[in-house]
C-alpha cells in the first residue's frame, strides 16, 4: 500500500516538474490570444498532455530496446527544443511588433496585416494546430530522458505513470491558459511581443538548463 502511494506521489511530482515548460508556454498563449474559448483551452492542454504522455513511454522503450541509439540522440534534445521555440517565439515577436505599429497608426487603409487587431474584429485566436503541435514537441521532448528515471518500471507502471503525468500536465496547462488570458486582457497590444519573448526565453532555459 505504502509503495503504491509513493509511486503515485512520485509520478504526480514528476508530472509537475515536466509540465513547467508547457505551463509557461500556456501562459504565453493565454495572454497572446485572450479570446480562446473554454473548449479550445481544453484542446490545447490536451495536446501538451498527450506529448507528455508519449515522451516518457518512448524514452523508456529506447532505454530498454535501443539504448545506444537513444544515447546518441540525447545531445540533440536541447537543440531541438531551442530551435522550435525560437522559431515560434520569433514569429510571434515579429507579428506583435507589426501589430503594435499598425494599431498606433490612425489610418490603416493601406495595412495588409490580416492578423492586426484592427482586422480581427471577431477577436478569434489564430493559434493554429500546427503551431500547437510544434509547441507540444518542444516542451515535452526533454521528457524522453524520463525513460532513464523510470527504467526499472514494468509496462503497467510505465503506462500509469505516463497517464498521471498527462493528467497533471493538462490541469497545469489549463490553469496557465486561464492566468494568461486574465493578464493578457490587461496587456492588450503588447501581449504578443511579450509572448514571443517568453517562448524564446523558455527555449534558452531548456537549452542551458
Amino acid at each position: 500500500m505504502a509503495t503504491n502511494i509513493i509511486f503515485l506521489f512520485n509520478s504526480a511530482m514528476l508530472g509537475f516538474g515536466l509540465a513547467m515548460d508547457a505551463f509557461s508556454v500556456s501562459l504565453a498563449n493565454g495572454f497572446t490570444h485572450p479570446h480562446i474559448k473554454r473548449r479550445r483551452r481544453h484542446e490545447i492542454a490536451f495536446v501538451y498532455a498527450a506529448f507528455q504522455i508519449m515522451m516518457p513511454i518512448i524514452g523508456w522503450f529506447f532505454v530498454h530496446y535501443a539504448a545506444e541509439m537513444f544515447n546518441g540522440f540525447r545531445p540533440f534534445i536541447p537543440w531541438i527544443a531551442l530551435i522550435l521555440l525560437a522559431i515560434i517565439g520569433g514569429k510571434m515577436l515579429i507579428e506583435g511588433i507589426r501589430e503594435k505599429k499598425c494599431s498606433e497608426n490612425l489610418s490603416c487603409d493601406e495595412c495588409t496585416n490580416t492578423e492586426c487587431p484592427n482586422h480581427m474584429g471577431s477577436g478569434k485566436s489564430n493559434l493554429s494546430n500546427k503551431v500547437l503541435i510544434l509547441q507540444g514537441i518542444a516542451t515535452s521532448i526533454d521528457a524522453l530522458s524520463v525513460g532513464f528515471t523510470i527504467s526499472s518500471y514494468k509496462v503497467p507502471q510505465v503506462l500509469i505513470c505516463a497517464l498521471i503525468i498527462g493528467m497533471v500536465t493538462h490541469v497545469v496547462c489549463y490553469i496557465g491558459l486561464k492566468l494568461g488570458i486574465k493578464f493578457g486582457t490587461k496587456l492588450a497590444g503588447k501581449a504578443k511581443i511579450l509572448g514571443g519573448i517568453v517562448l524564446i526565453a523558455i527555449g534558452i532555459e531548456i537549452f542551458f538548463g
